[in-house]
């Protein structure tokens, strides 16, 4: 059974900063020679240092912090989701290549024997493996509206739900910003078309705001989701005419290069007559989320204010650490 992956999401034998094809991403380089970043042999799939991931919280707190006044009920899930509520999303639809199952041996003891032969001959020993009813989730937002279907109509407010949640996309890159396992905290917002248009301008508006206090070039942009095929312009360029997504965007692998840190969305009706979500009044719901990149937002600091913390504006770490 050939293998599946193509040659650029394989394993690299030897895999080190100092002969992962030097020179191609600098940024990627500096932070593995950092220490920020540690590399695990599979493009996108990164280890993270105590450094790293006290920017990381710290950016988190702020989001919450940001959005305190959203009475928004707080929602976590692991970064893997039911297959049958990831099939009902339609997300193979639009995003067949970026999708991840979880597969599980299910043999018995002559596959296993099977399997081990191929391990000592360095053969493919993937034939057992079978797809199991967990799937890697692609944005932290999939998990939340099968919960929220579930309980009935909506209350005249609406509903939003603030969740957090490792993300997998199958997006092998040398680019460290696009990173295949990454975290994105995102607020959730249910409701009316008033509702959501209302929340979506409101977070455009502290999302640059949250860009300017962290002292980090900003620009907020018309964008589309990556949909796939030759159907899927055709669906992207209808997203953009409708202006349904907008992106803010960071200068993070090179000052010509903007990158997404954070995303503004309108989904319409979709989830909600996807899911049967609906209003007080019974119409069907409309749905919107702001999503922050939190591993992104952290690159972006890094970048532009240095690898060492304590060396970075006064103004800009007392914003992070909740400083008056």
């Amino acid at each position: 059974m050939s293998d599946s992956c193509t040659v650029e999401d394989r394993p690299i034998r030897g895999f080190s900063a100092s002969n992962d094809r030097p020179g191609v991403n600098s940024l990627r380089d500096e932070l593995v020679e950092a220490g920020l970043l540690i590399p695990t042999g599979v493009q996108g799939l990164f280890g993270r240092d105590e450094r790293f991931e006290q920017v990381v919280e710290a950016i988190d707190s702020l989001v919450t912090r940001l959005g305190a006044d959203q009475n928004a009920e707080v929602l976590r899930f692991p970064p893997a989701m039911n297959r049958v509520d990831f099939e009902r999303s339609e997300y193979l639809k639009g995003f067949p290549q970026l999708a991840g199952t979880v597969h599980s041996f299910c043999g018995g003891e002559h596959e296993q024997q099977r399997v081990l032969q191929c391990l000592d001959r360095g053969d493919d020993w993937t034939e057992y493996q079978k797809p199991t009813y967990v799937v890697m989730t692609p944005a932290a937002c999939y998990p939340v509206y099968p919960v929220v279907a579930k309980r009935g109509s909506l209350p005249e407010e609406g509903r939003t739900i603030d969740v957090m949640s490792y993300c997998f996309r199958h997006e092998p890159s040398l680019d460290p910003t696009r990173m295949q396992l990454f975290r994105m905290r995102e607020y959730v917002r249910f409701g009316t078309p008033a509702q959501i248009m209302a929340f979506r301008s409101e977070w455009m508006e502290r999302g640059t705001r949250l860009a300017s206090v962290l002292e980090l070039p900003n620009s907020i942009d018309l964008a589309n989701d990556p949909f796939f095929g030759r159907g899927g312009k055709i669906v992207a360029q209808s997203q953009r005419e409708q202006s349904l997504k907008f992106e803010l965007l960071i200068p993070i692998e090179s000052a010509d290069k903007l990158t997404a840190c954070l995303s503004f969305n309108y989904h319409m009706d979709h989830f909600g007559l996807l899911w049967g979500i609906r209003t007080g009044d019974l119409s069907v719901a409309h749905t919107g989320c702001v999503g922050f990149g939190l591993e992104r937002l952290t690159l972006a600091l890094f970048r532009h204010h240095g690898f060492d913390i304590g060396r970075w504006p006064k103004t800009v770490r007392d914003v992070l650490w909740d400083k008056p």
